[in-house]
């Protein structure tokens, strides 16, 4: 009976521990950005700089199937980031998700730039895209996208939004963000719409980036093996359904 009041004693010291911690959260956020998923918050927790990540109820769904679907993207989008670190790419940590409140808490990364700002400085410094520093963060994002898809994870929504230098940003590391659409697959189809959806997004965001781009797909198909040019072959076919969609609608 003490045992049990004992652990009793600890469970209520946890919840309102934690309930602390929310409260601590919620007081100290500061809204970074907006948009049509869900909101991102700059935070204070455990005396640590974090992100918190808020997925909105949609409205045209039954509560139930909202629920339902936000929780496994959730669970999916922790999973994606859990499973890039143990593969060695990096992604922010996952300190906690949230189901109640549909937030999932990240490592913030200080004084990181996104590599869309980065190509944006570099443009504006004269500096070409098919420069040797533009060609090797280039390369980075082939071999990064190469051991993402090696390892059968596909991110959903790869943009040079999504995409994370760090100082020295000609030296750093590619860090890959916001798995929200992510999905585990095998499939070379899935993959290869992966590379269409950076493709189509890094040529109709920065100009002149044929180069950057040809770079990329080139060191990922050099870096991935047999899973890589599967990938590369089915890309082709993905491009022409893409061409064909927009001429005829």
């Amino acid at each position: 009976m003490i045992y049990a009041v004992k652990q009793v004693g600890k469970v209520k010291s946890s919840i309102n521990f934690f309930l602390f911690l929310s409260y601590n959260l919620k007081m100290r956020r500061e809204l970074v950005t907006q948009g049509a998923e869900g909101r991102v918050y700059n935070a204070e927790w455990l005396g640590g700089s974090v992100i918190i990540k808020q997925r909105f109820p949609k409205q045209y769904r039954h509560p139930d199937l909202d629920a339902h679907i936000t929780r496994e993207r959730m669970k999916a989008e922790a999973r994606a980031l859990t499973r890039c670190r143990v593969y060695g790419i990096k992604t922010p940590v996952v300190f906690d998700v949230d189901f109640e409140k549909n937030e999932i808490i990240l490592e913030n990364i200080p004084q990181s730039m996104t590599v869309r700002n980065y190509i944006y400085e570099a443009a504006k410094n004269n500096i070409l895209m098919d420069s040797e520093l533009m060609l090797d963060l280039a390369e980075k994002i082939g071999q990064v996208l190469a051991k993402l898809h090696s390892n059968h994870i596909i991110h959903g929504d790869l943009t040079t939004s999504n995409m994370l230098l760090v100082p020295p940003y000609e030296s750093s590391d590619v860090i890959l963000i916001d798995f929200g659409l992510s999905s585990i697959d095998e499939r070379a189809e899935d993959k290869a719409v992966d590379l269409y959806v950076l493709e189509r997004a890094i040529l109709s965001t920065h100009p002149n980036t044929e180069p950057f781009v040809a770079q990329a797909l080139s060191v990922y198909e050099l870096s991935g093996g047999k899973v890589a040019k599967d990938v590369i072959k089915r890309l082709d076919e993905v491009k022409l359904r893409g061409r064909k969609k927009l001429c005829f609608g």
